[in-house]
């Protein structure tokens, strides 16, 4: 019975993974969900006062549209828990919506350690005294204080999360949400935060129960110290061969020994916590993992160590700040430059004059005569010196950049590392216990180049964990050049790819090689990632030439083409899109020197074929005038 409860919620899992990867269902969902996260955190109470735990997550900052679904949300869920009293919540929403669409997506102002978390307690602070002053509320200052304290450390919070590296704010994180739920109960004997704590006793470490049941206490929902309740199920479910059976039962059975040593009476979170503790019970992942001992946990125990060690360097770099260049010095050293040689520079009365000249003139694209403050007899000398120093000012204006740029190549490559070597630790104990493939590529190209030495390089190779991945990379031109620029990438690539890197990780760590080469434009990358055990397509492109997707209903294109690797570490990013291939469907990697968008017309007569007929058929079709070198891959997924 158990094993069939946890195969249904491990489908269950799969089926809402492989909806929130589809691009066509990823907005709905993705909207529905910020709204319903707004919803409940806005029932968040303490001493029956509402908190301002909603108006974390909106400070810090959400992507594209999901601001205004969650403040939407936000709004709903207090005026629905609080009525008229969540009138002051709805402005806390209101306030904080424009510091998460303008201040936080600002990447300088969001860098500026703790100005968020301010700006929130700012917007807490300065609405409570507003309702004091016009409504008269008689929120006591011990409870005003603690808003302004948890709006702080809230957003504070959200961004530790968002960091991944600690794992104690994602606890605490945790632990707000259940707070937040224990509020909310559509039935008298089904409360969402008790559920959730007895999903979550069987789940999460202990440290992270503690923090629930204590949580489940601040709220004051039943008189049983739900603290002692999760930590005693925490520590039991850690018994050596505990049948999923006898763990579904241990949150009622630990509230059952519980309620009788503290004498006090209260049978209503009972089903809620029978129900947590089937779902935690079956729940995939759930079970405590066993890691191996000897030589494979000592290694684990490494790569988790110089894990570690690189994101203290990475959070060493980000927080290295460079002073301000100097442009009044630039300004005095021009002056001195053109008074040395003056022969009226004793007693000139211009001197003091001209070294206060404002650095503004350093900024003017070029400095005329009459731009010039002074009275000066040498003012053809003292202009050619301050044009001196602005081209001076340039040259460190423009070494300050190049070095901004280095140190984020340098940072993102820590990063990079840091996890990756942590995922590395995380699977080490599970080697061997991948999914076996159900599909199998058939894959074929089809090249020709303008010259002897083909600028286009087409490999296919297999990954880890059932992964297998299709690259084309278009070095920029034809020629020897553009043969050695693919190769070097490609060969880079595919080193880190077969080695387990993840795939953004590893294009990011091209795009940085190209701009710390000064090798922008040089190569472009397309990159498709096949999962063989689910038929799951990744699509990464970087520069490249559109793709197309054969259907039965027609080829669809897949990216557009954008900026090359190299223009930047910062701003410069891959493009991916998420598809399936489990019917048939045939996807088609092309370089810049073919057209094939007429060629593809009868997609429903080329999937009939073999994909080697349909890359030469492309090549053949779309070649063109022939001053480009042309490569077309064609890839398929059949059954194993």
């Amino acid at each position: 019975m158990m094993t069939l409860l946890g195969s249904h919620v491990r489908q269950w899992q799969r089926l809402a993974l492989g909806f929130l990867r589809d691009p066509e269902l990823r907005g709905p969902l993705y909207t529905a969900g910020s709204f319903a996260v707004g919803f409940c955190l806005s029932a968040a109470s303490l001493g029956n006062y509402m908190q301002p735990f909603a108006l974390a997550i909106l400070c810090a900052g959400l992507p594209g549209w999901l601001p205004a679904a969650y403040a939407i949300g936000a709004v709903v869920g207090y005026w629905a828990f609080w009525q008229t009293a969540g009138l002051q919540g709805i402005l806390w929403v209101a306030a904080a919506l424009p510091v998460g669409v303008l201040v936080a997506r600002q990447q300088r102002l969001s860098k500026i350690d703790l100005l968020l978390p301010a700006f929130a307690s700012l917007i807490v602070a300065a609405s409570g005294v507003v309702f004091q002053s016009w409504r008269g509320e008689d929120t006591p200052i011990a409870m005003y204080l603690l808003r302004v304290g948890l709006a702080f450390g809230a957003v504070w919070l959200v961004q530790r999360v968002r960091e991944k590296r600690d794992g104690a704010a994602m606890w605490i994180a945790v632990a707000v949400g259940v707070l937040s739920l224990a509020q909310i109960a559509p039935l008298t004997c089904m409360n969402l935060g008790i559920l959730a704590g007895a999903l979550l006793m069987l789940v999460l470490p202990l440290p992270a129960a503690a923090l629930t049941g204590l949580a489940l206490d601040l709220a004051q929902i039943t008189p049983v110290p739900m603290t002692a309740v999760l930590c005693m199920g925490a520590l039991l479910r850690l018994l050596p061969k505990l049948p999923r059976g006898a763990a579904m039962l241990i949150p009622a059975a630990c509230y059952l020994a519980m309620m009788t040593l503290c004498g006090k009476l209260d049978l209503m979170p009972l089903p809620a916590l029978i129900i947590g503790g089937l779902v935690g019970a079956v729940w995939p992942g759930g079970r405590p993992r066993v890691h191996r001992r000897g030589e494979t946990g000592f290694a684990q125990v490494r790569l988790e160590m110089v894990a570690g060690a690189m994101a203290q360097a990475e959070q060493l770099l980000q927080e290295q700040s460079e002073g301000p260049i100097d442009e009044n010095a630039l300004i005095a050293k021009a002056v001195d430059r053109a008074c040395g040689s003056c022969p009226g520079r004793k007693g000139c009365k211009e001197a003091e004059n001209a070294a206060g000249m404002p650095a503004s003139l350093l900024q003017m694209p070029q400095i005329h005569m009459d731009d010039l403050p002074v009275d000066c007899k040498k003012r053809t000398r003292l202009l050619q010196e301050l044009r001196r120093s602005q081209d001076q000012l340039r040259i460190l204006t423009a070494d300050r950049q190049r070095q901004r740029e280095y140190r984020s190549a340098v940072v993102q490559q820590y990063h990079f590392l840091a996890e990756y070597l942590q995922d590395l630790a995380d699977q080490l104990p599970q080697r061997g216990a991948g999914k076996q493939p159900r599909f199998r590529p058939e894959v074929a190209v089809c090249s020709s180049g303008r010259e002897n030495a083909n600028g286009d390089r087409c490999l296919w190779f297999a990954g880890t964990q059932s992964r297998y991945y299709l690259l084309l990379c278009d070095g920029m031109g034809t020629g020897q050049g553009a043969a050695e620029e693919a190769k070097t990438a490609g060969s880079m690539l595919r080193r880190l790819l077969m080695a387990g890197y993840p795939a953004q990780y590893a294009l990011r760590s091209v795009n940085s090689l190209c701009t710390l080469r000064g090798r922008a434009g040089a190569v472009t990358m397309d990159l498709a990632e096949f999962r063989l055990d689910t038929g799951k397509v990744s699509v990464y492109k970087w520069g490249g030439a559109p793709s197309w997707l054969l259907l039965p209903t027609g080829p669809e294109q897949i990216g557009v083409g954008g900026m090359p690797p190299g223009m930047s570490v910062t701003e410069n990013r891959e493009t991916v899109d998420h598809l399936t291939m489990r019917r048939g469907e045939m996807l088609i990697l092309l370089s810049d020197g073919l057209d094939a968008a007429a060629a593809l017309q009868n997609s429903a007569q080329l999937l009939q074929d073999a994909p080697g007929a349909v890359a030469a058929r492309l090549l053949e079709q779309g070649r063109g005038d022939g001053m480009d070198d042309a490569t077309a891959a064609v890839i398929r997924l059949d059954p194993a």
